[in-house]
């Protein structure tokens, strides 16, 4: 779907770089071995002189897709971050590496983040496999009521770059059983956080609970505060991990991938609060992995910030429909479809039981002609890369 700080606020953030996450964990009938399918965290590779370290504000250790030159620590201090080797560093990034960089994105730059959605151009023809239901209805989106704080799912915008530049998706607070009532994970899709297949992680990757609760026009969040545009506030992303199918065959057109779609965050605030996400944004959602069929779900509310037109990206909308189902591939898990005139930019947003309280999906795919959605139904690969984020410290 679809101004930087001083050389000071860099050094802090540099410092906290140390926050590293593996490629995600094996997944069951992922299609072909991956050489780098079962990579373990990087050792560090870069020699920097103690007194340059000191200068920098960098860890002792640095992961190697960090610059190794030492004129290249001085570009990347002084800004040269920003346009450093993009297209190598998604390519070749096989860790997350996502240091906190304050301020990063203010208001100016979350408003030109675009949508980031694969879209299927779908012939009927081309998807007549497994099992697959009739293409639904459209179902009109409605916005959601505001203020989103206090009585909205907790649903917020996930900020990231990528190669293409600043992007948008959606993502949902969910519980964590290994700290019940402080959870700090969040669900999204897997093209949210890595390009799929030959790509690499995304970086400077942010969720920003309740987005802009009151609903504020573009011109109004033009000139808002940030309280007003990040109520909770913003909170960086400390791992990231997305399913070895979706690295491995993930794509921007066609589906591909699509079938195990999703990923989680843990996350951590930007100001260095101590209070967990949940407590914060005072709810929480459970993650469903049983993977009911569709007669047993009476309905589902897709809910996301869409940002492709004719939406702007502003405002948090909703879709409710009965789902049914979309095969893409006969070997990958039937998919959830269901109507909704979303666009690009609620993608990874959560799609939720009847009475709000489990997460049964996220957003994945959707046509050109933006009248259906469809979301991985999670299973156990999906499970295990939840599993192995709550693990993650």
């Amino acid at each position: 779907m679809s101004p930087i700080g001083r050389s000071v606020r860099r050094r802090r953030a540099l410092a906290t770089a140390a926050a590293v996450a593996a490629l995600a964990v094996t997944a069951t009938a992922c299609g072909p071995e991956d050489d780098d399918a079962d990579a373990k965290p990087s050792e560090s590779t870069t020699q920097v002189p103690k007194d340059l370290k000191e200068e920098l504000g960098l860890p002792d250790e640095l992961p190697k897709d960090l610059p190794a030159a030492i004129e290249d620590l001085r570009n990347w201090r002084d800004g040269g971050w920003k346009d450093w080797d993009r297209e190598k560093w998604l390519r070749e990034a096989e860790d997350f590496v996502n240091p906190i960089i304050e301020d990063f994105w203010n208001t100016d730059r979350m408003d030109d983040a675009k949508d980031n959605e694969p879209e299927r151009d779908v012939d009927e023809s081309d998807i007549d496999q497994g099992v697959t239901d009739p293409v639904p209805e459209p179902v009109k989106a409605a916005a959601v009521p505001t203020p989103y704080t206090g009585q909205a799912p907790p649903v917020g915008k996930i900020f990231m770059e990528t190669p293409e530049g600043s992007m948008v998706c959606s993502g949902a607070v969910v519980k964590d059983p290994k700290n019940p009532g402080k959870s700090n994970l969040v669900a999204t899709a897997g093209h949210c956080v890595h390009g799929g297949k030959g790509k690499g992680w995304f970086r400077n990757v942010v969720f920003v609970p309740h987005f802009n609760s009151e609903g504020l026009g573009q011109a109004e969040l033009e000139g808002a505060p940030k309280s007003d545009v990040a109520p909770h506030g913003v909170y960086w992303a400390q791992h990231a991990r997305t399913t070895d199918h979706w690295i491995q065959n993930g794509a921007t057109q066609g589906g591909s991938g699509a079938p195990q779609d999703f990923a989680v965050l843990k996350v951590k605030p930007e100001d260095g609060g101590g209070t967990s996400l949940e407590e914060t944004v005072g709810d929480a959602v459970t993650v469903n992995f049983d993977t009911p069929g569709v007669k047993n779900v009476a309905s589902l509310t897709a809910r996301g910030y869409p940002a492709a037109p004719p939406f702007s990206g502003e405002t948090m909308y909703a879709c409710e429909d009965k789902p049914g189902r979309l095969s893409l591939d006969a070997s990958q898990p039937t998919m959830y479809r269901i109507g909704c005139t979303m666009t690009g930019g609620s993608s990874g947003g959560p799609w939720l039981s009847a009475d709000g309280e489990e997460l049964l999906s996220v957003t994945s795919i959707g046509p050109v002609t933006h009248d259906w959605l469809a979301g991985a139904a999670l299973g156990k690969e999906a499970e295990a890369v939840f599993d192995a984020v709550g693990g993650l410290d």
